[in-house]
């Protein structure tokens, strides 16, 4: 297995994911990786480079495969530059049943922007998702760690003119 630079991680990077390690045994530090990608993923302005997941692999002492299974499999990690303000909308049936429709086409005209593509000022990126785990109060999207729920376009509206 080929050294990684694991100083592609910051030393603030590498001590939140050193927290995440030492709630697993020693020989199982491994299971911190989805921790530990984003956290090298908020370090590097909300998307991953091959080299900083080559990174991760090295500190968890991992191969590079497996990070990148992780990482390619989760739609939270972005392998690709994201706008400063991610809006992850949900398409899946509670979703869908409630609305997420208007949702998505409403962002998208007001963004100038389809689903997967992020606006030329780099401001947002819109991605679709498949569930973000609050059907009850779909239609539902998620900006940074924030959950936007029983979404209308006109509460779309006032959240994307709130944002910075």
């Amino acid at each position: 297995m080929a050294q990684a630079n694991i100083e592609l991680l910051t030393p603030a990077s590498r001590a939140e994911i050193d927290t995440w390690v030492a709630k697993y045994p020693p020989e199982r530090k491994q299971s911190a990786v989805m921790a530990a990608l984003r956290i090298a993923q908020d370090q590097n302005g909300g998307w991953l480079t091959t080299e900083l997941m080559d990174a991760v692999a090295g500190y968890l002492e991992m191969a590079p495969i497996a990070v990148y299974e992780v990482a390619t499999f989760y739609s939270m990690y972005q392998l690709e530059p994201v706008g400063r303000h991610k809006i992850n909308v949900c398409t899946n049936i509670s979703c869908l049943l409630r609305g997420s429709e208007d949702v998505v086409a409403h962002l998208q005209q007001r963004l100038g922007i389809k689903l997967g593509e992020t606006t030329a000022d780099g401001r947002y990126t819109l991605k679709e998702v498949e569930c973000l785990g609050a059907c009850v109060n779909a239609p539902v999207a998620q900006i940074a760690r924030q959950y936007y729920e029983q979404l209308t376009p006109e509460l779309i509206d006032r959240i994307i003119d709130g944002l910075e």
